[in-house]
């Protein structure tokens, strides 16, 4: 399987067409034929960075997407929300729940990565001998989809409700007890039919734009930290502006936010995607569905760009080590 994030252009008397990122600079060709496990590794490795790195954003992210905020909770910018919520809440409340988002965020990106790996080059040896396509990225990162929010969705549960202002919990243990014992393990997955629906487009919008972008900005495949930051970057804002209002209602799924539920007379808990999109347009209308837009692309960007540029150094090193490791036998 090539390392790269799509197949290594095919040989030729000269270089392929069209500038590289970083011209000039001299890097080393991917090495092919990383494993399975390299795979998995690297991408572990990835998502515990991109989640970590970036979590004060989603904290505040989680909370611009409350649909009837607490008058101290109500923000303008990310910028303020961080101060505010750090002046008023303590240095480190922008990170409670940080604990959970790593312990899924590793196993959930290494079957993903993996996955999606094994499917793009299966399918675009299908699709499109020799080639790139863009259909099977697409299609490839979809079916990864699946795997990482089976993974992922019980802790962004866990991890939304304890970034919510005035969080009954006091920690992680303590939410996971108190949401299983009062609502149910459904509870867990409430959201995951809306987090697939949300994340399915998601993923097909960025693999296929980092796969475009990586065309264009670094033709030869090579190892290239800066076009997989610029190829990540550019693919997370986009596909996190589109999917926008697929994720303010997963926010609410998972939070049941008791103010906006209350201020409607529901009873119980919200279920079901067609239920928060009805709940969300009529708190909000139509502006209800984009709340915390900034924010969320604020936060995507580097962690798409981290996520790739920390996959690619993972699976060029483990891959050249092991290559010198058995020449060296």
């Amino acid at each position: 399987m090539e390392l790269s994030c799509a197949p290594a252009a095919p040989p030729g008397p000269g270089p392929p067409p069209g500038p590289a990122v970083a011209e000039g600079d001299e890097y080393e060709s991917l090495p092919s034929g990383a494993a399975l496990g390299t795979h998995m590794v690297a991408g572990a490795v990835a998502g515990i960075m991109e989640h970590t790195v970036m979590y004060p954003v989603d904290s505040v992210k989680t909370r611009m997407q409350s649909l009837q905020p607490d008058p101290k909770a109500q923000y303008r910018s990310v910028y303020e929300a961080l101060k505010k919520i750090v002046l008023t809440e303590g240095l480190w409340r922008p990170l409670r729940g940080i604990n959970v988002t790593m312990l899924g965020a590793g196993p959930a990106h290494a079957m993903y990565f993996a996955c999606y790996e094994k499917m793009k080059k299966s399918l675009s040896d299908t699709l499109q001998q020799g080639g790139n396509s863009h259909l099977a990225n697409g299609i490839a990162g979809s079916v990864a989809t699946l795997l990482h929010d089976a993974v992922m969705n019980p802790a962004e549960v866990v991890k939304q409700r304890m970034q919510m202002f005035n969080s009954p919990y006091k920690s992680v243990l303590s939410c996971v007890r108190t949401v299983q014992r009062t609502e149910g393990f459904g509870a867990f997955y409430r959201s995951y039919t809306t987090q697939l629906t949300m994340n399915v487009p998601f993923q097909a919008i960025h693999f296929i734009t980092y796969e475009f972008m990586q065309e264009h900005i670094n033709p030869r495949r090579e190892y290239n930290p800066r076009s997989h930051i610029v190829a990540g970057a550019v693919a997370g804002a986009v596909a996190a502006a589109a999917t926008t209002p697929l994720d303010v209602c997963k926010t609410l799924l998972n939070t049941q936010e008791n103010t906006a539920l209350s201020s409607l007379n529901i009873s119980g808990h919200l279920s079901g995607m067609l239920n928060a999109f009805r709940t969300v347009y009529q708190l909000g209308g139509l502006p209800g569905f984009f709340r915390g837009v900034q924010a969320r692309v604020i936060y995507q960007m580097p962690s798409t760009a981290i996520a790739w540029s920390v996959y690619e150094f993972f699976k060029y090193f483990l891959t050249k080590h092991k290559l010198e490791k058995r020449t060296s036998l």
